[in-house]
C-alpha cells in the first residue's frame, strides 16, 4: 500500500531545514509530530528519600538536557547550594553548550565527551577521585551503571525524573500509514493509550535494538528497522522506504 501520512512519535523539529519536512515536500505525503511519552519531575521529598548526600558531591554526569533542568530545579527546590568549585561531566557537547543556561560557562570546570557516555571514560579515569552525582531518570540504561562501577568510582544516582506515557486519546479515530517509534516508552504508550490496538496495514518503524525488542514482544510487525549500514539515520530510512512504496504502487 502506499505511503500517504507518518506519524512520528516525538516533537515536531523546530528547525526549517529538518530532513523530514523535505521528505514531506518531496513524496507529497502529512507527517505529523506527537510525543508519546513525557518526562515529569520528581518532587523534593521523593528525592530527601533517596537519601543522597548533596554537599558530599564534587561532580555531577550529565547524559541529557533533562537531567540539567531537573537538576537544578532540584538545588533550587532543596536549596542545596551548589558551589562554584563543582565540575560537570557531559556526554556530549550539545549537553554542554545547554549547560550554559545554569550556570556561567567560562568560570567553571566542565568536561565533554564526543557523543555517547563510554566517550567519556578517559575523562573520568583523570578525575577518578571525585565523588559523583548521575541525575537520571527512572529508566536508567544498564550499560551506564555497569561502566561506572567497572571504573571503581565512587558515585551514586539521583532519580530526579520521570518518563510516563502521555494522553493520545484524541488520536483514537485516527489512522497512519506508518508509525515511528524511538524508545520502547514511546511502544508502552501505544498500548497503554490504545490497548486494542490492531496494526493491520499499519507500518512500524523503530530505532535502536531496544525498541525494536519492545516492538517485537508486543507483537509488532516491524516493517522499517534503524539504524542499518544503507539507512543509519530514520528519515533516510523513511525516504527509502516512501519511494520504493509508492513508486511501485
Amino acid at each position: 500500500m502506499k505511503v500517504k501520512s507518518i506519524l512520528v512519535s516525538q516533537p515536531k523539529p523546530q528547525v526549517d531545514n529538518s530532513p523530514y519536512f523535505e521528505i514531506e515536500k518531496r513524496h507529497k505525503i502529512k507527517i505529523d509530530f506527537r510525543p508519546f511519552i513525557q518526562v515529569v519531575g520528581v518532587d523534593g521529598k521523593e528525592v530527601r528519600q533517596q537519601k543522597i548526600d548533596f554537599q558530599k558531591v564534587t561532580a555531577v554526569i550529565f547524559t541529557s538536557r533533562n537531567a540539567i533542568d531537573h537538576f537544578f530545579r532540584i538545588a533550587e527546590e532543596l536549596r542545596i547550594q551548589i558551589p562554584d568549585t563543582m565540575k560537570y561531566f557531559c556526554e556530549s557537547e550539545a549537553i554542554a553548550f545547554y549547560l550554559q543556561k545554569y550556570i556561567v560557562y567560562r568560570k567553571r570546570k566542565v568536561y565533554i565527551g564526543e557523543k555517547v557516555f563510554s566517550d567519556m571514560v578517559p575523562l573520568f579515569k583523570k578525575h577518578k577521585d571525585e565523588k559523583f552525582l548521575l541525575p537520571a531518570s527512572d529508566v536508567l540504561k544498564a550499560d551506564v551503571p555497569a561502566l561506572l562501577d567497572s571504573l571503581k568510582l565512587d558515585w551514586q544516582v539521583a532519580t530526579l525524573f520521570r518518563t510516563v506515557s502521555s494522553d493520545l486519546s484524541d488520536l483514537e479515530d485516527v489512522k497512519y500509514d506508518i508509525l515511528v517509534f524511538f524508545t520502547p516508552s514511546g511502544i508502552k504508550s501505544l498500548f497503554e493509550n490504545f490497548p486494542d490496538f490492531v496494526q493491520d496495514n499499519t507500518r512500524i518503524a523503530v530505532f535502536g535494538p531496544t525498541t525494536v525488542k519492545a516492538a517485537k514482544e508486543m507483537g509488532l510487525r516491524i516493517d522499517i528497522e534503524v539504524p542499518t549500514k544503507e539507512t543509519p539515520s530514520m528519515t533516510m530510512a523513511l525516504d527509502k522506504y516512501v519511494k520504493e512504496v509508492n513508486k511501485s504502487k
